[in-house]
């Protein structure tokens, strides 16, 4: 994150102007839309613009304009001789070429795209982990003590922004994100009606053209697409149908377009997740991410070296080769080549789910690393690791290796774990019921690091797969041979002691 802006910080200005990006989508006019409610609850009359070539045509967008009352201006002639006291630019970055210049006194910006230029961290909120400049805003929103839901058409225009940024959700990733799409209270019949108004017949057009040119790669069952430039969503429509063919088990569809490379991907095949595939596509040249059966990502084209066909080519083919796919219940190690190491004495943290919701409660587990969807029973824990990272495990496991201490167990989160009631909605935080434990130091386990990246299903759960990466442990228990896991590299030193 960058910036530490607050929306009060910006009342102290009197003329103030919002300007979204040129040709703006949902995400933007949302935005702007939030923020000039926010404004007005605190008694500023202020102006929200959108400027460049083309006024909004986009069927999904003027209704969305025109059912949320949304009060946008088209101005692409401005004088320079009145300028605002403040100028903020939402889901775009001033000075960026995606936007008309417009003279100000001062600049504020508000997006959720990477840091491409110099910001005045009092002036500036971005936050490039998030799915939507929406959900900037809510947040913000949200820390001032203001509850979008009170304007029902600010909660929908924030809805549909993230849900249009994200390809229809399909790439959210970060828990601020999931607890905004919680939180809003929607007009359901208005997003329909946007969503089924998305594609134009010159799209419909560009979405035949694309999966008629697909490549297809026979030996791990993937499809490649390239499309004409397009709404993002329409990637999306186009991975989706391509993956209901016989023999497909992953689509990667994008399109190159002047400020940024776009790519949807899908998947069904359990030994591929779509977020990881779409982080890897991306990683060191933009950003990926969603969920497992369902993701994608920008690529910034001043970042490549080479036509981004042949990037996303060679690094599927690159992403493939890369990993080993472990079994764990059909996998013996060779432990003659692993060191033995023991668990360091310190403590962690558990949480007794049913002493969260009672037994038999559907609970969503919400946390840095993602959701957890399960069903509280007698015997189902969360551990807290060395670094905060959550993951279930059984009472049986637990005590094992783990003993209960009379601390009181304390730490400080980037984002606090919760767990919802999938029933009520009723939400309560983890750490309050956490309890500290410490490792039994007779519990023995062989690792060693690992020298290619790993997909691992361990013996508990083979409808999914956990990721190693180089340098990361692979380990085994002295006592149980499939009891085959990873150990974060970063987390091994402090927490197994060789022997």
């Amino acid at each position: 994150m960058v910036g530490c802006m607050r929306l009060q910080d910006l009342l102290r200005f009197k003329n103030i102007v919002i300007q979204c990006h040129d040709n703006p989508d949902a995400d933007a006019i949302a935005s702007g839309f939030a923020l000039k409610w926010f404004f007005e609850k605190n008694g500023r009359d202020v102006k929200f613009i959108y400027r460049g070539r083309n006024e909004i045509k986009k069927s999904n967008l003027t209704i969305m304009v025109k059912k949320l009352e949304i009060p946008i201006e088209y101005m692409p002639f401005i004088s320079t001789e009145e300028q605002p006291d403040l100028l903020i630019t939402v889901d775009c970055q001033y000075g960026e070429k995606n936007v008309t210049k417009t003279e100000a006194k001062k600049v504020a910006i508000i997006d959720h795209h990477r840091k491409l230029v110099e910001t005045d961290d009092k002036l500036s909120n971005i936050n490039s982990e998030l799915g939507s400049c929406a959900t900037v805003i809510w947040k913000m929103l949200k820390d001032e003590g203001y509850d979008p839901n009170e304007n029902k058409f600010v909660a929908t225009a924030l809805y549909y922004g993230l849900y249009t940024d994200t390809n229809r959700l399909s790439e959210v990733s970060h828990p601020i994100d999931r607890d905004m799409l919680d939180s809003l209270n929607f007009n359901k019949a208005i997003v329909t009606e946007m969503s089924n108004s998305n594609i134009s017949l010159n799209e419909l057009q560009i979405t035949g053209k694309a999966i008629l040119n697909y490549e297809y790669y026979d030996s791990n069952k993937y499809l490649v697409i390239e499309a004409e430039p397009c709404d993002p969503s329409i990637l999306g429509v186009i991975s989706d149908f391509a993956l209901e063919t016989e023999g497909v088990d992953v689509c990667v569809a994008f399109y190159v377009g002047a400020y940024e490379v776009k790519f949807s991907v899908r998947s069904c095949s359990k030994e591929v997740y779509a977020n990881e595939l779409a982080a890897f596509l991306a990683d060191g040249i933009g950003g990926g991410g969603g969920h497992i059966l369902k993701a994608g990502g920008t690529i910034k084209p001043e970042l490549l070296t080479k036509p981004a066909k042949e990037i996303i080519r060679e690094r599927l083919a690159l992403y493939y080769d890369t990993y080993i796919v472990i079994y764990a219940k059909d996998t013996t190690l060779d432990t003659t080549k692993m060191r033995r190491y023991k668990k360091i004495q310190q403590t962690m943290g558990t949480v007794r789910l049913a002493d969260v919701f009672p037994v038999g409660t559907h609970v969503n587990i919400r946390t840095l690393e993602g959701d957890v969807d399960t069903v509280i029973d007698e015997e189902a824990y969360l551990m807290i690791g060395v670094e905060g990272e959550i993951y279930p495990i059984k009472e049986q496991k637990l005590l094992s290796s783990y003993e209960f201490t009379n601390f009181i167990y304390t730490r400080e989160f980037e984002y606090e774990p919760r767990i919802r009631n999938s029933s009520t909605g009723e939400i309560k935080y983890v750490l309050p019921f956490a309890k500290t434990i410490r490792a039994i130091s007779s519990a023995i386990i062989y690792a060693k690091p690992l020298e290619q990246p790993v997909k691992l299903f361990t013996a508990w759960t083979e409808d999914k797969y956990y990721s190693g990466r180089v340098g990361d442990y692979i380990a085994v228990r002295s006592d149980d041979e499939h009891d085959i896991y990873i150990i974060n590299k970063d987390i091994m030193d402090k927490s197994y002691q060789m022997i």
